[in-house]
């Protein structure tokens, strides 16, 4: 599903590529044992970099269609999203957050 919403909206993937793009922990590396600089994964790497990437991108074009959500609710790197969907956390403060929680 993100591989053709990536094709098929410019709004999925500008935050989808900012997520992905990777923040980095206050050292200014990936937390140990990342995928960071191989293969594109970002830091924090792999699988659950890009399902928090999705789950962030997706949020973005739901709200561009006009649904706003009254809550938002998630478990684990799904915490830190609605945390960013929120606006309680940055982007980017976010994306510190889900490479701490992969350590």
């Amino acid at each position: 599903m993100a591989v053709e919403l990536l094709d098929a909206s410019p709004v999925f993937a500008r935050p989808h590529g900012r997520v992905r793009g990777g923040a980095r922990p206050p050292s200014g590396r990936p937390p140990a044992g990342s995928a960071a600089g191989r293969g594109g994964a970002g830091a924090g790497g792999g699988r659950p970099a890009r399902v928090w990437a999705v789950m962030v991108s997706l949020a973005e074009v739901w709200q561009s269609y006009g649904v706003r959500p009254a809550a938002i609710v998630g478990h684990s790197r799904g915490e830190i999203a609605a945390a960013v969907v929120a606006g309680a956390l940055t982007l980017g403060t976010g994306g510190w957050w889900r490479c701490a929680a992969g350590r």
